[in-house]
């Protein structure tokens, strides 16, 4: 940018020395409205009534232009030419930050500021404020990218882990609790992706079944492993629409169960016996612990022990996968780990206004996980695309053997 004479006149300089934030606020108006006049005759290449050969244009008045600043909001005149337009670095500056201010608020809200907290924050860093209707506008602009990640293809995933959060939301005056129902997945390369998120009344199979649709239709593909809790609708959504994957039911959540049903006196030796079942290498191995479990505790806990013994083979699985495997995926850890941190940001919300803000915010933050996970391989698939070529070549030959032609 070109040097400029500045002059500053003694009203200037004496509020300026008084140390109040007007004073410096009308001295930065001041020196870029000089800037902006010098500016205008360096493009014209005459001054203000100079007569000049050089001289390019004719000058057609000014037009005022807001511009906020950290010293407040600034009034600059722009000069305003005949033929052509006025250019400056100026408002090539402001608008980067005019858009960054924006992308800022939006963030803001994504990491959890309620949008009555971005209006005080933004009166305070810009001088002026921004109402919570005009912050919500702002916030709406993360439709599309929320929209992009939500409908992008999709591929091969063996690996897929399933959860649901509920969320408050107002609707027609009332406050009524909405389903978040959320779809993650490991990708062939072992890469962990957020595959979906649809937001719905509740956890019924039918809604459970058309998200799992959309996903099939976007081009999910090569399920070969689910893992989520034991929610009846959910459960029989993924055998429907999944035919031929394992389903695995959450070990976390299905001791849980097999807890809150045992006497108090007798829960520290169920969690125990628990442990050791889940610790087992082999599914023969589990089963073993799993009937010495039962034996102790059949007269102890008979509800457990009904519990246990009704959903234990599904919370074993995982140890029908090669080993390196079973770790990360006999649980819906994973997901707990994504709803911990939608909760972290919802509770500053609480409420959301309407239910397209919540797919808006959980959706934006879902997005970037997403992006995050991207640069870091979450699992080495060698030994599993083995595994199942030769689980498939077994399948194969036995059908061959009951006469099925594929």
């Amino acid at each position: 940018m070109a040097k400029y004479e500045i002059t500053v006149s003694d009203a200037l300089l004496s509020n300026l020395l008084s140390g109040s934030k007007e004073g410096l606020g009308e001295l930065v108006e001041s020196v870029l409205n000089q800037v902006l006049e010098a500016q205008a005759e360096e493009q014209l290449g005459a001054g203000r009534y100079e007569r000049s050969e050089e001289r390019t244009g004719y000058r057609n008045g000014y037009r005022a232009r807001l511009l906020y600043s950290r010293v407040g909001p600034l009034t600059l005149r722009v000069p305003q030419f005949r033929d052509g337009s006025f250019s400056t670095e100026i408002f090539q500056r402001y608008q980067r930050s005019e858009q960054a201010l924006v992308l800022a608020l939006m963030e803001m809200v994504v990491n959890g500021v309620s949008t009555r907290k971005v209006a005080q924050i933004t009166e305070q860093l810009c001088g002026t404020s921004f109402s919570k209707s005009t912050v919500s506008r702002l916030c709406m602009a993360l439709d599309t990218r929320v929209r992009a990640w939500n409908e992008r293809p999709l591929g091969q995933f063996p690996f897929l882990l399933i959860d649901a959060l509920y969320v408050k939301v107002r609707e027609q005056e009332r406050i009524v609790t909405k389903a978040a129902l959320l779809v993650s997945g490991v990708n062939a390369e072992g890469y962990r992706e957020v595959l979906g998120l649809k937001l719905g009344d509740s956890e019924s199979e039918g809604f459970w079944r058309d998200l799992f649709d959309e996903l099939k239709d976007r081009g999910l593909e090569g399920v070969a492993f689910v893992v989520s809790d034991e929610h009846k609708g959910l459960v029989s959504a993924v055998r429907r629409c999944f035919q031929g994957a394992a389903w695995q039911r959450c070990q976390v959540h299905f001791a849980r169960n097999v807890i809150s049903h045992t006497p108090s006196r007798h829960k520290a030796a169920m969690t125990e016996g628990l442990k050791r079942i889940f610790r087992a290498e082999t599914s023969a191995e589990a089963r073993e612990k799993a009937h010495a479990l039962i034996e102790e505790m059949e007269g102890k806990a008979p509800r457990a022990v009904a519990c246990m013994e009704d959903g234990l083979e599904d919370a074993l699985a995982v140890l029908g996968l090669p080993e390196k495997y079973r770790r990360r995926l006999k649980s819906t850890n994973m997901q707990e780990r994504l709803i911990q941190e939608i909760r972290r940001r919802e509770r500053v919300i609480r409420i959301f206004p309407n239910e397209a803000s919540a797919h808006r915010l959980i959706g934006a933050l879902l997005a970037e996980i997403h992006e995050e996970w991207q640069g870091r391989r979450y699992l080495d698939m060698s030994d599993f695309h083995e595994w199942w070529e030769a689980q498939q070549s077994s399948d194969r030959k036995a059908d061959k053997v009951v006469g099925i032609d594929h």
